[in-house]
């Protein structure tokens, strides 16, 4: 565990910056924290393409004091246009290794905690970036395997890129690959420090009620698994971290915040009138 006090400075979070498109990567370079103390959550979408990912995250490096990346689905493509055509688990342990040259955090990193000026817990906030896919247990309305899952998605004419671009390599699935993941995040959960809260930051939900939000529940299933339902009340969550839907919000369950961090595409957040700010997470408003 890498005990680490930021000075003063607010925890911020965003995610789904996808800046392939002009507008995005401008408020990339544009992007000023409110303290140089500030922490930066980047909850995955940062791009496709791997030297853009690189471009991103080493910008946002030299603006905040601390950046901690987790992977969204995106980074974890291989499009044909780009130089690196590593897939699955090889592309994001170079994804991993090219965050550790950056000095950014990585769910493969040592948790740190997170100390503000004034937080609800005595000795500061444990973060706990984490890498977990999904199974297809987040079903649409009516059925009740993946098989009925991906039948009506094909029926409403709804189909994540994902099924073409996320490759599991080497694991024979998505939802073998996930199963790993969520073994090993709840044991590296299970041995954070005693008596500090956390902050759970995943590029999916890790419940599935922020899904029932979606303009097509289809899509529901390319959005978490249903493992993590319980994540936030047993390792003791402070707030809970999340994208992937492109619907910013803040809600609540069983009395935990939890925050959608998107900036989405261009067309989305223009039509809010301006691109939103990183999310202060902490201290809380």
């Amino acid at each position: 565990m890498t005990e680490s006090a930021n000075g003063g400075g607010g925890l911020y979070a965003i995610s789904d910056l996808h800046i392939s498109y002009p507008e995005n990567r401008e408020y990339v370079e544009n992007l000023q924290p409110d303290d140089p103390a500030d922490w930066l959550i980047v909850a995955g979408d940062v791009a496709e393409r791997f030297l853009d990912v690189a471009w991103a995250l080493h910008t946002l490096r030299s603006k905040y004091a601390k950046v901690i990346w987790v992977p969204g689905n995106h980074e974890l493509w291989t499009p044909k246009s780009d130089q690196v055509q590593s897939r699955g688990e090889q592309r994001y342990r170079q994804l991993v290794e090219l965050c550790r040259k950056l000095d950014v955090l990585t769910p493969e990193d040592p948790f740190p905690v997170w100390q503000g000026t004034s937080t609800d817990a005595d000795g500061g906030v444990v973060i706990a970036p984490l890498f977990v896919l999904y199974d297809y247990t987040f079903r649409p309305p009516g059925t009740n395997s993946k098989e009925e899952g991906l039948a009506a998605a094909a029926r409403a004419g709804v189909m994540a890129t994902d099924e073409a671009m996320l490759h599991p390599d080497p694991h024979p699935s998505r939802e073998q690959w996930c199963e790993e993941r969520v073994a090993e995040s709840e044991r590296r959960l299970a041995d954070r420090p005693e008596g500090l809260p956390t902050v759970l930051v995943n590029h999916f939900p890790l419940t599935e009620e922020p899904t029932r939000a979606l303009r097509f529940p289809e899509f529901a299933q390319w959005c978490g698994t249903t493992r993590t339902a319980d994540w936030h009340k047993r390792f003791d969550a402070q707030v809970v971290v999340y994208g992937h839907l492109h619907i910013p919000r803040t809600t609540h369950e069983d009395g935990v915040r939890f925050e959608e961090v998107s900036l989405g595409y261009p067309r989305e957040w223009s039509r809010r009138g301006q691109a939103p700010k990183p999310r202060r997470i902490l201290p809380a408003s």
